[in-house]
């Protein structure tokens, strides 16, 4: 077995919510067993999965903890001599009932494919996109999200992908296996398209394989509530702040090997 598929076990494992779970019912189990500082780590880890659970911790923690790349233009592009625009995957519906079973990009792929075809339109440029099988997906696809976002771009929008790279199954194996599909054009300078907290792993991924990267973020970690909702639990708040937290965790094993 390939080390890769540990990936999501491990991942989901260090991240909220499993980690609080986990430290909260080792915290009863200590209590149990009368030792006091028990019921202490239960409480600190429940108050931290509520603290994880708020819209507000995500907006903090994508401002302090990730490096930050602000929204590009057309005009940007043109200056930079960006040549293509490359759109990376995020996920696939891999049966959508609605569409009479057909794969669907997942709402992370569809909203970078929209803006990388947006992004297109505006400046002029070809598009690629990477995306094959993610680690945690194996065995769950029966298609690559390159065929899908190629289908949904044709279909949805009448536009061509210029690229397609279909066998990654991660950030790195998505720059490591476009390249040879762009350099055969000569195409060097690029603009990568993701969401904003993921961009940092993305832009060290693809300039390791040679390219000169201009980041074009999208789906910035802002405040969407008011002052008050923003600090009560949500699902929503916890998807963000595991996002922004699983990209720092990627940065931090990336400076030993890349993920």
């Amino acid at each position: 077995m390939e080390l890769g598929f540990l990936k999501p076990l491990l991942t989901s494992l260090a991240l909220p919510p499993v980690l609080p779970l986990v430290l909260a019912l080792l915290g009863l189990l200590l209590a149990w067993r009368r030792q006091r500082s028990g019921l202490a780590l239960a409480a600190l880890a429940l108050a931290g999965l509520w603290l994880l659970s708020c819209h507000g911790t995500a907006v903090w923690l994508a401002r302090h903890a990730l490096p930050q790349f602000a929204a590009v233009t057309a005009a940007q592009l043109k200056a930079r001599q960006v040549q293509a625009i490359v759109v990376l995957g995020g996920g696939l519906l891999s049966d959508a009932p609605e569409y009479g079973g057909a794969p669907q990009p997942s709402a992370f792929t569809a909203a970078r494919l929209r803006y990388g075809i947006w992004l297109g339109s505006q400046s002029g440029l070809p598009l690629a996109f990477t995306g094959g099988t993610g680690w945690a997906a194996d065995g769950m696809q029966p298609v690559s999200e390159a065929e899908v976002a190629a289908r949904v771009a044709l279909q949805d929008y009448g536009v061509t992908l210029r690229w397609r790279e279909s066998a990654s199954r991660d950030t790195w194996e998505n720059a490591r296996l476009l390249a040879p599909l762009l350099q055969r054009d000569k195409v060097q300078r690029i603009a990568l398209v993701t969401d904003a907290w993921h961009m940092p792993r993305s832009v060290a991924a693809f300039q390791s394989a040679g390219f000169d990267v201009t980041p074009a973020p999208m789906a910035f970690t802002l405040p969407i509530e008011s002052r008050q909702l923003q600090w009560l639990p949500s699902g929503q708040g916890l998807l963000a702040s595991r996002l922004v937290l699983r990209e720092w965790l990627g940065l931090a094993v990336g400076r030993f090997t890349p993920v």
